[in-house]
């Protein structure tokens, strides 16, 4: 074991952290592994004071060495979910307040910032030549600042095993709590939201090949109201499906059973999942002049190949005649070309073609000045075996791989 010592900012020195044994791989061009070596920092955690939460917070991992593009953590503290059900979370500003009230030692009133004003791309296929069962996904986002620069954020790739519940990895972009490229290192950036990043998930999967995405809708957020259900947010929900589903039919049977909330004024989301059984399925919340009235109708999309595909807009039926469904142009050509590829291939794709696909999908360059139209990350995810690969930002040659331990 490795002591390294680290100078609290705020009030006094933290206790040596012992690197734990995490549980997935990373790895470079030559698969070679990446060794697990906390990466040191002198910024706090102000609104932490247990020793548990600090040696997690501490044990952050710059995956690349000091670029600060994507690190790993093992969340190894209770992160409450049940709480948070119960709590009521139908936006950003309550889950602010949950991640204060029982995720903080010390709660000072800071904000979260929770805007997943997201492009984004994911389909699923099996490849018949090994029986695996696979998902492609793109995450887009083009984070500016007040001048219209890009900002570079960081992945923040987080395993958890809760007590009771699945093991599973997920990732957040670490800009959504105002953390940029380099904050763990960079001075002064205070650590204590990293308590939040179970619940500020963007994908994932867990150890039975659950996998799931959110993507971005344009018009009013879903916002259900039924009185017999509890109130659940995104992410939340997300978090819930992960611990606790196996499959996309015990997923959708959850989901069914709680008022979805996504708060934002202008846009909500919908969700696409698969499993290691090959079924997959598009979650969409849907209503009448949804650019006025709030979607409150829940609709599971599947059974049908043109339904393997997805990016911003919606694919229900029920929505064709609507300007955020047949009649946007959001990802239009994304979702064009998704199924283009997938006929090409007769619905049956290898790794590497799941790569070729997010390829053609991606979005860039540098100088678009769209919101969405970065890819920060592309993932291959292989259900089958319960891992995944990983490029950043359109850099094909270099990749990183993820997996759920046996």
């Amino acid at each position: 074991m490795r002591k390294m010592h680290f100078l609290k900012t705020m009030k006094a020195t933290l206790i040596c952290v012992i690197l734990s044994t995490l549980i997935t791989t990373a790895c470079s061009d030559d698969d070679t592994p990446t060794k697990r070596t906390p990466t040191p920092t002198t910024n706090g955690a102000s609104m932490i004071s247990d020793p548990a939460k600090l040696d997690m917070i501490y044990s952050l991992v710059d995956l690349e060495g000091d670029k600060g593009r994507i690190y790993e953590m093992t969340y190894t503290v209770d992160y409450k979910l049940d709480d948070a059900i119960n709590f009521g979370i139908n936006g950003q500003a309550k889950l602010t307040q949950f991640v204060g009230a029982y995720l903080m030692d010390t709660h000072k009133g800071k904000s979260m910032s929770l805007t997943y004003d997201a492009g984004c791309s994911a389909f699923a296929a099996p490849d018949k030549s090994t029986g695996n069962f696979l998902m492609g996904r793109n995450f887009d986002f083009n984070h500016r600042d007040k001048d219209a620069n890009r900002i570079d954020i960081p992945v923040i790739v987080v395993h958890t095993a809760p007590q009771g519940g699945k093991k599973s990895v997920s990732f957040v972009d670490g800009n959504f709590v105002n953390y940029k490229k380099g904050f763990y290192t960079e001075t002064g950036n205070d650590l204590s939201m990293l308590m939040a990043l179970p619940y500020l998930l963007l994908d994932g999967i867990n150890e039975d090949g659950f996998a799931i995405s959110v993507l971005k809708l344009d018009g009013k957020p879903t916002r259900q109201t039924n009185p017999a259900n509890k109130t659940i947010f995104t992410t939340v929900a997300m978090r819930m499906l992960l611990d606790r589903a196996s499959t996309v039919k015990e997923a959708t049977a959850m989901l069914e059973q709680y008022n979805m909330c996504m708060d934002t004024d202008t846009a909500s989301y919908h969700f696409f999942m698969a499993d290691a059984t090959g079924d997959y399925a598009i979650v969409e919340y849907t209503g009448k002049n949804v650019n006025i009235n709030h979607p409150q109708n829940m609709e599971v999309l599947r059974d049908n190949d043109t339904l393997r595909c997805v990016t911003n807009f919606y694919v229900s039926p029920t929505m064709v005649k609507t300007e955020f469904g047949g009649y946007s142009s959001h990802g239009r050509d994304r979702y064009n070309n998704l199924r283009a590829g997938l006929l090409k291939y007769n619905y049956n794709v290898t790794p590497s073609q799941a790569l070729e696909l997010l390829k053609v999908v991606a979005q860039g360059p540098d100088d678009d000045k769209s919101s969405t139209g970065f890819t920060q990350w592309s993932q291959v995810y292989n259900l089958t075996k319960r891992r995944l690969t990983l490029n950043l930002t359109r850099e094909w040659d270099k990749t990183f791989e993820f997996g759920i331990e046996e």
